[in-house]
């Protein structure tokens, strides 16, 4: 049967790319998010051939299981296509793209990802992320070495550990089927999206309730407005909604909606100069597959980071304790400086220090017994003395101790 419901699909080059190496697609059942890479022409060339096989399968499936091997099987052909395609054309060695793509059956949805794409499922106002990222840092997100928050600004966050590629004939792919009810906000996106806006802006985002077109509108605005440095493909589907719709015609955005998108740019021919020599454009892939032995490195990379910082912290830490120790010890050196009256058990002592304690710590010791009385002093001098009286000096506090002695004489 035929979705019953809304969507929207929506492409944007990003604020530092130069090309557009995305593809998006949604269509009446189907919807597809593909992230391609490998140059300037190899990602717009993958994610495009990505796009054209697998909407084939924008159709009815009578089982799910049917719909999650037909997934499987144009995913498998996709990547036989590539390696066919570098074949005839090897300037395009090294192309690939990630593939999220979601088939609606019936009532539950039928999932096929690999890469580091991401699927959403926005339910009763909480969003979770249904896929899990196919990369570097995500395996250490897993094996417990840094944190989710880390991972987003790793400096190999972009490594994939799996892609459709022209170099693996069999990828691995995770396919599973999901139960999806009216209500249900499924949102597909490349990492442009993920990758710079957080969990809980796109979650306000859907939440608004907005139709699909002005909430794929809304997430693009935020990337743009983070500096969206890659390029930002968003694909929203509402499950029913306030309006739904049997959809119909088909929506392709980013490369693979460019007829010539498979078409390989010839090279502009360069010119050279004693002030503009020749020189390749800096435009390498934000993605790649990593061989064994670099993965290996990678991992000892990222120990050494580790290590870095547990050193660093350590080091902080010892500097914050020594520096608040010597701000102690400079202050308990200057409470010793002051002086001021008080009393003991029976008689007027000048202490040296400060009046005031810190907890147990007493910042005062008495420095000279006068041997004044307090008994022979006046009510309103006692109780002054008792209050303490602060002095200026150690000669300032003796003179104060004279004067009591008058007063201690006087009275008596």
């Amino acid at each position: 049967m035929v979705f019953q419901g809304s969507s929207a699909a929506i492409s944007h080059t990003g604020k530092v790319r130069s090309n557009n190496q995305d593809s998006g697609y949604a269509g009446s059942n189907l919807f597809v998010v593909a992230d391609g890479m490998g140059g300037h022409a190899g990602g717009d060339v993958a994610s495009s051939l990505a796009i054209e096989r697998l909407r084939d399968l924008d159709d009815s499936f009578s089982s799910t299981s049917e719909a999650e091997r037909a997934l499987r099987d144009a995913i498998a052909e996709t990547a036989q296509h590539l390696i066919d395609t570098v074949g005839v054309k090897p300037e395009l060695a090294g192309m690939g793209t990630t593939v999220s793509a979601l088939l609606m059956v019936d009532d539950y949805a039928v999932i096929a990802h690999i890469g580091d794409s991401r699927i959403y499922l926005y339910r009763d106002g909480a969003l979770t992320q249904i896929t899990t990222d196919h990369t570097f840092v995500q395996r250490l997100v897993d094996s417990g070495r840094i944190t989710p928050e880390e991972a987003r600004y790793h400096p190999r966050r972009s490594v994939l550990m799996r892609v459709l590629g022209d170099m693996d004939p069999d990828p691995e792919v995770d396919t599973f089927i999901m139960p999806t009810q009216p209500g249900d906000r499924w949102l597909l996106c490349s990492d442009g999206l993920s990758g710079v806006v957080d969990d809980p802006h796109t979650a306000k985002a859907l939440g608004l309730g907005l139709a699909p077109g002005r909430t794929a509108d809304a997430l693009l605005k935020q990337a743009l407005d983070g500096g969206a440095p890659d390029n930002v493909t968003i694909v929203l589907v509402d499950v029913g909604g306030q309006h739904p719709v049997f959809l119909g015609t088909p929506t392709i955005v980013g490369s693979a909606s460019n007829p010539i998108g498979v078409e390989v740019p010839a090279a502009r021919p360069g010119r050279s100069s004693w002030l503009h020599p020749n020189r390749v454009a800096a435009n390498e892939p934000t993605h790649f597959e990593p061989d064994a032995e670099f993965l290996e490195e990678l991992i000892e990379e990222d120990r050494r980071r580790a290590r870095r910082r547990r050193i660093a912290w350590f080091a902080g830490l010892i500097l914050v304790i020594a520096a608040l120790a010597t701000t102690l010890i400079l202050a308990y050196q200057w409470t010793q400086t002051r002086y001021f009256v008080g009393a003991d058990d029976d008689t007027v002592v000048i202490y040296r220090g400060v009046q005031q304690d810190i907890g147990p710590l007493s910042l005062s010791t008495p420095f000279e017994d006068t041997g004044i009385d307090l008994s022979d002093l006046p009510p309103f001098s006692r109780t002054t003395v008792e209050r303490t009286i602060s002095a200026q000096s150690l000669e300032d506090a003796r003179t104060i101790a004279d004067r009591l002695r008058i007063a201690a004489e006087a009275n008596s």
